[in-house]
């Protein structure tokens, strides 16, 4: 079957654990949009995130612990002819679905992601979100918090995200640079800003870099992850 931009199925997947504090209103932003399903995706939530998505009439699936694991386990059962990642804490653009749509115009096209913004005040922050644009548009490599999205067969073609406990998105996107462009639309997504604000800004880039340093040194994933998780 051709794939048809102007009327293809976007499947949302949304991997959580514990976002209570912020799945309604990711949620309730997502849903007048056209011809679109949401999964949500749950690790092991300890709140009531999955009472809260249920509530809110939304698929809800459980699986193990673990972001590559949860987003793959949601497009497997996902109906969309697109994909689209995103995480438990960052909200859509108003129209993003059209947004989304008309990108695939363009056969060079192979994925694409939103610019980034971030839900706190500090001057730092908005230097985050320009080297963000900078990255992404320029080096073409958003990060998953940009919620990346791409044509379900695409997806499986790439073998999906590789199931490793940190920095999945990288290697999905380092898979997808050689087969076409990555489409950074104009529209953004307002992820949390509360990692940069328990930690800090510096220190919270800091570690970021370090982790990509430490894995294009040929890291293990598990080593990295291991570190990260006690910051």
């Amino acid at each position: 079957m051709n794939f048809n931009p102007a009327i293809a199925k976007i499947s949302i997947i949304i991997p959580v654990l514990n976002e209570a504090e912020n799945i309604e209103s990711v949620i309730s932003g997502i849903q007048n949009a056209e011809n679109i399903e949401m999964i949500i995706v749950d690790g092991g939530s300890q709140d009531n995130t999955v009472e809260i998505a249920q509530g809110l009439g939304v698929k809800v699936i459980v699986t193990q612990r673990g972001r590559a694991l949860q987003m793959n386990a949601g497009a497997k059962i996902a109906t969309g002819e697109i994909l689209l990642f995103l995480h438990g804490d960052t909200q859509l653009p108003l129209g993003f679905e059209q947004d989304v749509r008309k990108i695939w115009v363009n056969s060079n096209i192979i994925a694409g992601a939103f610019q980034l913004k971030i839900n706190a005040p500090e001057f730092s922050l908005r230097v985050i979100e320009k080297t963000v644009f900078w990255r992404s548009k320029y080096l073409q490599m958003p990060y998953g918090d940009q919620a990346i999205f791409i044509k379900a067969s695409t997806f499986w073609e790439v073998g999906g995200f590789p199931e490793q406990p940190i920095m999945e998105d990288f290697e999905l996107i380092r898979r997808l640079n050689r087969l076409g462009k990555i489409e950074i639309l104009s529209s953004s997504v307002m992820t949390s800003g509360r990692r940069w604000q328990k930690l800090g800004v510096f220190k919270t880039t800091l570690i970021n870099q370090l982790v990509v340093i430490g894995y294009y040194w040929g890291i293990s994933p598990i080593k990295l992850s291991q570190w990260y998780r006690k910051l």
